[in-house]
């Protein structure tokens, strides 16, 4: 019953980039609680505090929160994020402390969970036990026997006058205090603010019905609300619940071996540096890299591949995957607080907090709805009696119904609830998606582009033919182009060098770079270039035409090596395609999406690449910057459009791209940083399973929306005639709604790779 996040501030900041936004609120947040503090106090500069909040589950509680914490002197920003339960502060410390702030929250009816509380709360009575259970079953208890009271007992028992109301009367009040004792104090600490939340509108309509002696109505509505509150919370903590199971995955203690003896040391006392063990079925505690021994690992918690991946000498493995089988001496590269599944459990739950273009519509809309409908209540409990001579008890019930009714929180709720779903699905299957806008982008998408080389293909690129030319030996050839690669770390350059194996190479003076275009160097006097037929051609340089276009032909790329009188040898390096690339792009263009391939090769490589890949479209002979254009013409033609790459060297193209996608993020940070959604290992298969999750995500949000706001009007209307009563609206205009936008939100929690189709 709320948005996922809700924010006000005093001074407006201005407003984030669309790719760094979420790095510069997750540098604010190194860990669950930690506080970072100016360096200077005498400087009127911001302290940055996360705080973590029991019982936030609605929208009143996000509203309640925001405001109390708001009106603080030297609060600058406050950020509630329903997904977590978490409260962002933004303040100056020198007129500000953070025990104030926590003051008042519990002021306004929350609990702040502390730090050294955390373990004694995660092992708190089961949920059947909590005092809020207890006192709505003994609500719903009273409630019954006051009922019964009502339809057995008449008024002629023992000759005493009014009997029933006498004796139900007391019954009845005590269940509706049972009822209302957690939410009435939230009720009037909102007039405060004037906030028209929930709490205050269930709180009005009790003291309404009460004042008319609708003693059933009072206490129904009580206990009716209390349970839907239950109800509403248990439902938000399992959507949640799929997001607190990633952060119990990594295992919290590591085995260290320190001075040839093994220790278990908790993870966050692990230095950087020291060498972590990992035997056969045991979980990895941090990330590494293997120094010792072989094995194969499951990656899944973070890849979402489910076959394991054999991992050698030199390998990376990541926090929270399985050692299946063989034992692992590994070098401990990040520290816990970094580690890769630490950042996507990071980066989650910021995204999770950034509301989606729905929900900003859904919360514009309530924003007018709710006060407009309970003004249309106060002149439906004026208007008729006072002008019309009508009956006031009747009327006063009908504003008091339409008040329970104007609750817009089925509808508040509908958008987040989904997202948090879709984005918590996404996480556990080894896709990481940052923000509900880009989830709800990515349903719009109209056509993909790929980059080639590491997201088409494999990205190991091998020497397949080394020709040889005016009277230079093929061994020359590959010599002379491993000297002049040596320096280089681009893929062709490696895949030379590894070909030339350990043949001795020559001194390399004057060596310079052109991007996209190749090297050149001076080699025993003389200049030689390598790179593509373009660097020679504009030197007026004659080259063999036929023989690049057979080979481009195969889908290989051509190297020339030359010097400023002749072409000495061409060399040809070829990548394959991934497996399964073929499939994912006709899965694409079954979800009937475009594709287009962005290359650097020449045009007829990339020809040959992009007709075996079964892609549309195809734009070759690309600079890095030139494919921004091609992403700009796309969008011209297609509408919205997502950018797969690599996300470092295509970082702009992602940068323009309505969605940016990078793949084989989980060895990246880069990819991390700059991606609006990263697929963790290396499979293309993640891209039919996102398009279908985002299009159901969307299509779940259109239903929750409508459902509430349709269910709303035809109780509001009902009103009038009679037909909705206030228990009515409460069962069905509250709990049921919300109960209902809740359960059909949580099936893409459910969602998996396997089972991808449209709802």
């Amino acid at each position: 019953m709320t948005s996922i996040s809700s924010a006000s501030s005093k001074s407006q900041p201005s407003t984030w980039r669309k790719r760094n936004a979420l790095l510069q609120e997750t540098n604010f947040k190194k860990s669950k609680s930690q506080r970072f503090k100016p360096m200077d106090k005498n400087k009127n500069t911001l302290t940055h505090e996360e705080i973590t909040v029991a019982g936030v589950h609605c929208a009143g509680c996000a509203r309640t929160i925001e405001s109390a914490v708001t009106q603080m002197p030297g609060v600058d920003t406050v950020a509630v994020n329903f997904a977590n339960g978490k409260v962002k502060v933004s303040y100056h410390e020198n007129r500000q402390n953070l025990a104030r702030i926590k003051e008042r929250i519990e002021s306004a009816g929350f609990q702040v969970k502390h730090e050294h509380r955390r373990a004694e709360h995660e092992a708190k009575a089961p949920f059947w036990r909590t005092p809020e259970v207890v006192a709505v079953a003994i609500s719903g208890v009273l409630l019954g026997i006051g009922l019964l009271v009502n339809f057995f007992v008449r008024d002629s028992y023992f000759y005493v006058f009014d009997f029933k109301f006498h004796l139900s009367a007391p019954i009845l009040l005590l269940a509706l205090f049972s009822g209302a004792w957690h939410f009435a104090p939230k009720g009037l600490r909102a007039v405060r603010t004037m906030a028209l939340d929930i709490n205050f509108l269930m709180t009005i309509a009790i003291v309404g019905a009460i004042l008319i002696e609708e003693y059933v109505e009072a206490a129904s509505l009580a206990f009716l609300y209390s349970l839907a509150e239950l109800l509403e919370g248990y439902a938000v903590e399992r959507a949640r619940r799929s997001l607190k199971m990633l952060t119990q995955i990594a295992p919290a203690q590591a085995i260290i071996k320190r001075n040839g003896r093994e220790h278990e040391i908790d993870v966050h006392e692990v230095k950087v540096g020291e060498i972590m063990l990992a035997r056969p079925g045991e979980r990895i505690a941090l990330d590494g890299v293997v120094v010792a021994g072989q094995s194969s690992v499951n990656q899944s918690p973070i890849t979402g591949e489910s076959i394991p991946i054999d991992k050698h000498l030199g390998d990376e493995v990541y926090a929270g995957s399985i050692n299946e089988q063989g034992y692992l001496e590994i070098r401990i590269t990040k520290p816990a607080k970094d580690t890769t599944l630490s950042r996507i459990i990071e980066m989650v739950e910021e995204a999770e907090g950034q509301k989606a273009p729905s929900a900003k519509f859904v919360d514009r809309f309530a924003r007018y709805y709710t006060p407009a409908v309970v003004f249309v209540a106060g002149l439906i409990a004026i208007v008729p009696p006072l002008f019309f001579n009508a009956d006031f008890h009747i009327w006063f019930e009908k504003a008091l119904t339409l008040l329970v009714i104007s609750c817009p929180c089925a509808l508040v709720i509908s958008t987040p609830v989904a997202v948090i779903s879709a984005i918590t699905s996404a996480a556990r299957n080894g896709v990481l998606i940052k923000g509900g806008m880009h989830l709800e982008n990515m349903a719009q998408v109209q056509a993909i582009a790929f980059d080639k080389t590491g997201t088409l293909t494999s990205g190991k690129l091998v020497v397949t033919d080394v020709i040889s030319l005016n009277g230079m030996t093929r061994e020359e050839v590959l010599r002379l182009a491993a000297s002049l690669e040596q320096r280089s770390e681009h893929p062709i350059a490696q895949a030379i060098m590894h070909a030339a194996g350990e043949t001795p190479l020559h001194l390399v003076a004057g060596f310079k770079s052109s991007a996209g275009r190749g090297l050149q160097g001076r080699v025993n006097g003389d200049e030689y270039r390598i790179g593509a037929a373009e660097m020679f051609a504009e030197e007026n340089i004659v080259f063999p035409h036929a023989q690049l276009q057979s080979l481009q032909a195969e889908g290989k790329t051509t190297m020339l090596i030359g010097n400023r009188r002749e072409i000495v040898g061409i060399i040809a390096v070829a990548d394959r395609l991934r497996d399964n690339t073929r499939n994912v792009i006709d899965d694409i263009h079954r979800l009937g999406l475009k594709t287009a391939m962005l290359s650097g090769d020449n045009q007829g490589t990339a020809r040959a690449m992009a007709q075996r890949a079964g892609i549309t479209q195809l734009y070759a002979g690309l600079l890095p910057d030139a494919k921004v254009g091609e992403i700009k013409k796309l969008q011209a033609q297609h509408g919205k459009v997502a950018m797969v790459g690599d996300g470092i060297n295509d970082a702009p193209a992602l940068a323009v791209a309505d969605v940016g996608i990078a793949m084989g993020a989980a060895g990246s940070d880069a990819a991390l940083e700059t991606a609006d959604i990263a697929l963790m290992g290396d499979d293309l298969s993640k891209l039919p399973y996102l398009i279908t999750l985002s299009r159901n995500a969307r299509t779940i949000i259109k239903q929750n929306v409508w459902t509430a706001l349709l269910l709303k009007l035809a109780l509001g209307f009902a009103v009038f005639p009679g037909w909705t009563t206030l228990v009515l609206a409460v069962l069905c205009g509250d709990m049921g709604a919300s109960l209902a936008v809740i359960g059909n939100a949580m099936r893409l929690a459910r969602f998996k790779p396997s089972t991808s189709r449209q709802v």
